[in-house]
């Protein structure tokens, strides 16, 4: 058969449903004449029972449900949620669980999840879960279950709390990403917050543990989850309570995903971290620690003594990028090493950098670190925006701005220094709003972005936490890493968060005890602080975002690897942390902001088109079909070794355009955002088992 490009450009341009299959035909060409339809047809087996790519979550309003639907829910696997005690709910019945479309049974889920291993008050709605997940192999996760037999349990040895336990995960299976110490965490002796019962498998019984633990108490080793197997059914309980923001649960949820959906399921995950150093070439203010505030700031004394890179910081960034094999992304102002030339013929600095600039990855930071919002009033405390006479805002012009851009390219450019130039991040992510005193983004900074062709902007996650549009660009909103932007080592570190978090009875500025919604105060900290409380503080929470599939980056200051270089121990804490816990197939993502940005964009993506009930997806027959609006990347998890094979539709032909491994590997899985393009049909081979 021949087929012309204009004939594939015509097929090309028509709606599409892409269709995921665990079969792909020997030949490249497949399909039969028209003639012969009818006779193939009636050929053809009748179809299996069909399994649509959806989990069930049957709700209690307890943390532990709530957990696992916010982890289905980030790695973008669709859901849909029952809740007990809701009035006009609807029952758990045959027919809410399945129904019959096209001649064939169809399972409307894939897994279920449940606040235990049997909730419901009516014993006629387990009896229909337990008919349903028989008849069709689905898998159901207990939330929190009380060890019994009847998950394969005895009476616990042990129930209390779990601070500070180190369990064992399991390494195999569903579970492979992770390299087998799980911390229950301990950030207050004061407060309890874990708590769970450590049990044992009955014997004989067919029970596979999945998280083992020693009993605080001295009183043995038992399971705090696992997988009990019988009559025909398959669920995985954990006997220990937690939310979705504590550690233990976050290295878990990856593997209870891809165990309950046995591999196959909608979704993307990865763990992202990126670290930004903005102010590189310029220099930073000190704190002053006999003040409480800092140099140069409105009512503060001045200091001559300024924080500035060396070449020796240069020496150990690369030193600590190549031992660590991490990137810093190092968000720059040019005007900082013109300024040092200017003012003594050259500057050590800039020399240091432009000789090893290939080890490094720069980025665009305004040329002077202008502030790019409104016309600033520094005449009140705090500032306030300049009024014309009519009361309007007086912004920084559009010109100003667009200098700012323009001027830090050009210096990277004339010093081949590579830069992705469509990237920017405004000194103090001014132009952008800031409340209370900007109450909208700079007209004149839009203007600017577009004749910049600025496609992505920094913003402050602590104020502005989702991606949203500025004119033309999106932003990529950034972390905060509370080492601040005025300290070069542990003392000033120390002095700073002192003032910031403790109360004014303890010498402190008394802003916890002015916002106690958001602030929380403190003791004191000793000369140890850094290491006792602030390097584990901070190491939480940024494992907290890592393990949350989340690629918004931190930022931090150039002042933090200048001098004592604080910034480096706490780097290491984080990445030890993640590396104790994670097996090598799951590195982490250390990639720009661009990258960023556009995987920010597609999840909100992904999110709206299921919430919007545009996507749908189902396995039947050893094929997987995904229908979705041409032009979405849809996120998608298959097991290793599958095989996608892409199809050109044409009447009743399908030719076959090309076939390679899919995806990347991830995590013992394979996954990517597959984007279906109109005439098209893709399949996906799956060579094996799951082996989960």
């Amino acid at each position: 058969m021949r087929v012309t490009q204009r004939a594939i450009r015509r097929i090309r341009s028509g709606a599409t449903a892409v269709a995921l299959t665990g079969l792909v035909a020997a030949a490249g060409i497949t399909g039969a004449a028209p003639a012969a339809d009818a006779a193939k047809a009636a050929a053809q087996p009748v179809a299996g029972p069909r399994i649509d790519l959806r989990v069930l979550v049957v709700a209690d309003g307890s943390g532990t449900t709530s957990a696992i639907s916010d982890a289905l829910t980030t790695a973008g696997v669709p859901i849909t949620t029952v809740t007990l005690g809701a009035a006009g709910r609807a029952p758990i019945t045959a027919g809410f669980l399945a129904d019959t479309l096209n001649g064939s049974p169809r399972a409307k889920f894939e897994a279920v999840v449940l606040p235990n291993e049997n909730p419901f008050g009516d014993p006629a709605e387990m009896s229909a879960l337990v008919a349903y997940e028989k008849q069709f192999g689905i898998r159901q996760v207990n939330a929190y279950s009380f060890p019994s037999a009847s998950i394969g349990l005895n009476f616990p040895t042990y129930l209390g709390t779990l601070d500070g336990v180190t369990a064992t995960a399991s390494t195999t299976g569903a579970f492979r990403y992770l390299d087998g110490p799980v911390a229950f965490a301990d950030a207050s002796p004061a407060v309890s917050e874990s708590y769970g019962y450590v049990a044992t498998p009955l014997a004989g019984a067919p029970f596979t543990p999945v998280l083992t633990a020693p009993a605080p108490d001295g009183s043995g080793s038992g399971t705090l989850a696992g997988i009990y197997t019988a009559d025909g059914r398959s669920q995985l309980s954990l006997t220990f309570a937690y939310s979705t923001a504590q550690q233990q649960f976050r290295l878990l949820a990856h593997g209870l995903i891809t165990w309950m959906t046995k591999g196959v399921h909608l979704g993307y995950e990865r763990n992202y971290f990126s670290v930004h150093v903005d102010d590189v070439f310029g220099d930073n203010s000190r704190w002053l620690p006999d003040q409480n505030c800092t140099n140069g700031d409105v009512n503060c004394g001045q200091d001559a003594s300024q924080i500035r890179m060396t070449p020796a910081d240069v020496s150990a960034l690369a030193a600590w990028q190549a031992k660590s094999g991490m990137t810093l992304d190092l968000y720059f102002n040019a005007f900082g090493s013109a300024d040092a030339i200017k003012q003594n013929g050259s500057d050590p600095l800039t020399t240091a950098f432009l000789k090893q600039k290939s080890q490094f990855r720069f980025a665009n930071h305004t040329w002077s670190h202008k502030f790019l919002g409104c016309q600033q009033d520094h005449t009140v405390t705090p500032w306030k925006c300049t009024l014309d006479a009519n009361g309007n805002v007086q912004y920084v012009s559009a010109a100003d701005i667009s200098a700012e851009i323009k001027q830090n390219v050009t210096w990277a450019s004339r010093n081949g220094v590579s830069i992705q130039s469509n990237e920017l991040v405004t000194g103090e992510h001014s132009g952008l709003f800031i409340l209370p005193q900007q109450t909208q983004d700079s007209p004149n900074l839009i203007s600017a972005l577009n004749s910049n062709n600025i496609a992505w902007v920094g913003s402050d996650a602590s104020r502005d936490k989702q991606q949203r549009k500025v004119g033309p660009a999106l932003t990529v909103p950034r972390y905060p890493i509370n080492f601040f932007f005025n300290v070069a080592n542990t003392a000033e570190e120390i002095d700073e968060y002192n003032w910031i978090y403790t109360s004014r009875a303890d010498g402190g500025s008394g802003i916890c005890e002015d916002n106690p919604l958001t602030v929380t105060c403190i003791a004191p900290l000793g000369a140890d602080g850094l290491t006792s409380t602030i390097m584990p503080t901070e190491t939480r929470i940024a494992m907290s975002h890592i393990v949350s599939n989340d690629p918004r980056p931190h930022y931090v200051h150039q002042a933090n690897i200048s001098e004592s270089r604080i910034l480096y121990p706490l780097l290491d804490n984080i990445l030890g942390t993640y590396n104790t816990a994670f097996a090598d197939n799951t590195p982490l993502v250390n990639q720009r902001m661009a990258e960023n940005g556009a995987e920010l964009a597609r999840q909100s993506a992904w999110k709206a088109a299921v919430a919007a009930n545009k996507v749908s997806a189902y396995v039947q027959d050893g094929k997987v079909t995904v229908s979705a609006p041409n032009g979405l990347d849809v996120p998608l998890t298959l097991p290793n070794n599958t095989v996608q094979a892409t199809y050109l539709q044409i009447g009743n032909w399908q030719i076959q355009i090309g076939a390679s491994l899919f995806g990347s590997a991830y995590a013992g899985e394979r996954s990517a955002y597959v984007r279906f393009a109109a005439g098209t049909t893709s399949t996906f081979t799956l060579s094996g088992s799951a082996g989960v």
